[in-house]
């Protein structure tokens, strides 16, 4: 009995302990810049401030609400499971998917006023450009794509509580990585085409400068794609995504068709810099560290919570009445490991960033570019220091531009 009370304690500090090791191994630790000192006030007028303010406090608030309520949620269905995760045990792994999808759109159910209230302000301040229509067609595409992978991953997470019992956190992390692989490969042919169309870029100016920036930097660059993100936002962004024959560098059409050439460069400059780095694979070598003490943490919380649905019994074999204990588990294990994710996050990020200024040699376009994202996506410049470090997986924009002033200060301005 003192053992299993010592089991949480334990994995709590285990999986503490393997997130900041892993964080400190695969940060980066060369090619950094520091950034200068920058007031938000030089670079952004009292009105923009005001207006990225005005608009980012209160999202932030029902971005927190909206946690809260999905926590909430999940802890009454692990207190008091529905009679009807009961009456689906009596076919425990297809009770499980049955069990998990339905629990997946019960929380997007019980989160969809706090995202509609959301979705309307960022309407009211011009960011978004969607209707309530296709922004409900949206919502229930992404709520079908998750009870997918939420029926899949229950009846497998079932399936290892009930075959291994007191040690299914070490299969559990192997599927937890084998999944983080298998979605970074698969999502962007499979996944995000339901959402946008990807055309690949046509010869042009503009594909000659990013397989020219390409060649400079050594980088097997994949596909470059544009993707219609104007029929949801006048916001602008660009990201790497995919592995292997998937790789590719996406490139919001808002970002091609109303930011200068030299800023492009430098956006595309980033992105080149995350596939030099290698930076998926960092993550997914994060996942791999963290996930079996993840896992030994989650099945530590699991016992304690669903004690009473047979997952602290090493004879019993649960059914998918446990279901909202595991889920509450995994939930609360990733929010808890995520700060030091998104610490790592930032730090790749920051390097990324100066990979762009090497590269360009161009801290006026990267200033202006850093300082025109945060005008266009309504971003808060300089957010308060708790949330960027609990939620940040970038650098703030006063950041980003104070590394822009100290490339420009090293490069003889």
């Amino acid at each position: 009995m003192e053992n299993r009370r010592l089991r949480l304690p334990l994995a709590i500090v285990v999986a503490g302990a393997a997130a900041a090791a892993a964080t400190l191994l695969l940060r980066p630790r060369s090619g950094l810049i520091e950034p200068a000192a920058v007031d938000a006030k030089a670079y952004f007028s009292p009105e923009q401030l005001q207006r990225a303010s005005d608009f980012r406090d209160t999202q932030r608030l029902l971005g927190l609400a909206g946690l809260a309520v999905s926590g909430g949620t999940l802890a009454l269905l692990a207190l008091r499971p529905p009679r009807l995760l009961d009456g689906l045990g009596r076919r425990p792994l297809l009770g499980a998917v049955a069990g998990g999808a339905g629990i997946s759109v019960l929380l997007v159910a019980t989160g969809l006023p706090l995202s509609a209230v959301a979705h309307e302000r960022a309407v009211a301040v011009g960011l978004s450009t969607q209707d309530w229509l296709p922004w409900l067609g949206d919502v229930g595409k992404a709520a079908g794509v998750s009870a997918v992978f939420a029926g899949g991953g229950a009846a497998l997470a079932l399936a290892f509580v009930r075959r291994f019992r007191r040690h299914w956190w070490l299969p559990a992390a192997a599927g937890a990585v084998g999944l983080g692989v298998v979605s970074l490969w698969l999502f962007p042919v499979l996944v995000d085409p339901l959402f946008n169309r990807f055309d690949p870029l046509p010869d042009g100016r503009l594909r000659g400068e990013v397989l020219q920036l390409a060649r400079e930097a050594g980088v097997d660059v994949g596909e470059v794609y544009r993707v219609d993100a104007s029929r949801r936002t006048t916001g602008a962004n660009a990201y790497v995504v995919g592995l292997g024959h998937t790789k590719r560098v996406v490139l919001y059409d808002t970002l091609i068709d109303r930011f200068p050439p030299e800023q492009v460069r430098s956006v595309v400059a980033h992105e080149l810099g995350h596939q030099a780095h290698h930076d998926l694979w960092r993550g997914v070598a994060w996942l791999a560290l963290v996930a079996p003490a993840g896992s030994f943490l989650a099945q530590a919380l699991a016992e304690r919570i669903g004690a009473r649905r047979g997952l602290a019994d090493p004879a019993a074999r649960p059914g998918p009445a446990a279901l909202p204990a595991l889920a509450l588990s995994l939930a609360l294990v990733a929010f808890v490991l995520g700060g030091a994710s998104n610490a790592l996050s930032r730090r790749v990020e920051a390097n990324a960033d100066a990979f762009s200024l090497r590269l360009t040699r161009d801290p006026a376009a990267f200033i202006a570019l850093e300082r025109r994202l945060a005008v266009t996506n309504v971003a808060d410049p300089d957010p308060p220091a708790l949330l960027q470090a609990l939620f940040g997986t970038h650098p703030t924009t006063v950041d980003r531009i104070g590394i822009g002033e100290s490339w420009a200060r090293l490069a003889g301005g």
